[in-house]
């Protein structure tokens, strides 16, 4: 949200924005880390759509996976031990982990899929084994001139 564009994007940093949007950005891991205190997740004790879709801004910026050290600018580690409890949780469930290799452009390349289109796409598609059958290919074109 603001958050993001004030503190990490801004090409002209400025105080006022960074602390107005900190301080919202708190306010909520607050609301969170105390319901989450009772909760194992949003709607209660089972995963549901909540979780789905706040996993991806909160999940993501307790983790320290989305602004450059905007974990530690927030001191969540500190502060909101159930927001990260419950962002672990979530970041190891197999369709999660799927989910966030596709599209990704970044990164080892066994954890990046460029488009998904069939479920063994996971397992035979992503940069690595792409590679590695673009070097096999032109091994075989290679040898095959050379016959």
């Amino acid at each position: 949200g603001n958050f993001g564009h004030f503190y990490h994007y801004a090409h002209q940093k400025q105080r006022y924005p960074i602390n107005r949007f900190t301080m919202e950005t708190k306010r909520q891991l607050d609301v969170l880390n105390k319901h989450l205190e009772k909760n194992e997740y949003l709607a209660g004790d089972e995963y549901s759509i909540a979780d789905i879709a706040n996993f991806p801004w909160h999940g993501s910026l307790v983790l320290g996976k989305s602004y450059a050290d905007s974990d530690v600018f927030l001191n969540v580690r500190e502060e909101y031990p159930h927001v990260i409890r419950w962002a672990k949780s979530i970041a190891e469930r197999p369709a999660v982990k799927r989910g966030n290799i596709v599209n990704r452009t970044s990164g080892p390349l066994e954890e990046r899929l460029r488009e998904r289109h069939d479920a063994s796409d996971f397992e035979t598609k992503t940069e690595d084994k792409l590679q590695q059958q673009s070097t096999s290919e032109e091994g075989s074109r290679k040898r095959a001139k050379t016959s």
